[in-house]
């Protein structure tokens, strides 16, 4: 049976959406306790799933096994008045190709569309760690000693997997440009996993995309010390998606 790790808003106040997280190679469920803690405090419903297991010999295969786990997942949110939309789906390095891949593939059937998604450390084609050990992986991953060492201390986490290259398919159609709901990519510009002209170019050739780069982050950019900005920046992103993509605050005047 698929287990979920659910994070749930104040009491007494209206949900304001469903967000689902999938991580990214290597991670656990744990690995995402600060950010889903953080985004249910503003009322979103957050659940954290397992990471994919995206079988390199059969990718297509694999996102139709993905598809229904993460509308299983969604479903099973439902409260009395249903589901909280909207419904956002948040994935991490191959939790993110997952997402996009799902997306693009408009041939595998999907019981539930997110209205829109958040991609973070995305990684480019034949992006891999150059292996060493879980010092030299933790580096990669992030400079936050709160993350490296919840990272550290969890024994469900798998170490060496940022050595695995994701499937060459994967990635081709997660940067196929074929998202058609709101996509929010994030992206570390310390990150040395990361694409960032082939991240640009998703990003213009979307119909709504906005590609936001965290200074100082690293791979782990929803969880590296930039932390607090980038959920901020996330929530951002689902107030605004809440508000039919119009920002709530500009900047008219500032000495910054």
């Amino acid at each position: 049976m698929t287990e979920y790790t659910d994070h749930h808003g104040p009491e007494g106040l209206l949900v304001r959406g469903t967000v689902v997280v999938v991580p990214g190679r290597g991670e656990t469920r744990a690995t995402y306790d600060r950010f889903g803690r953080r985004l249910a405090t503003d009322a979103y419903r957050v659940r954290v799933v397992d990471a994919p297991d995206l079988d390199g010999g059969d990718p297509a295969g694999a996102l139709g096994r993905f598809a229904r786990r993460l509308a299983e997942a969604v479903d099973g949110t439902a409260g009395e008045q249903g589901v909280a939309e909207p419904v956002v789906l948040v994935g991490a390095d191959a939790g993110a190709a997952a997402v996009a891949a799902l997306l693009a593939h408009a041939e595998i059937p999907s019981a539930r569309q997110p209205h829109a998604v958040v991609l973070a450390g995305l990684p480019g084609h034949d992006a891999a760690a150059d292996g060493g050990g879980w010092d030299e992986e933790l580096d990669v991953r992030t400079s936050c000693p709160t993350h490296r060492g919840v990272l550290s201390q969890d024994a469900e986490v798998r170490r060496g997997s940022l050595d695995e290259a994701l499937p060459e398919a994967v990635l081709t159609a997660a940067y196929g440009g074929d998202i058609a709901v709101p996509a929010l990519l994030l992206v570390g510009d310390a990150d040395p996993l990361a694409d960032r002209a082939a991240l640009a170019r998703l990003a213009k050739s979307l119909p709504q995309a906005r590609l936001s780069v965290v200074r100082g982050a690293h791979h782990d950019v929803l969880n590296d010390l930039q932390h607090r900005s980038v959920a901020a920046e996330v929530v951002t992103f689902l107030e605004t998606l809440r508000d039919g993509l119009r920002p709530l605050v500009t900047v008219e005047t500032s000495a910054w």
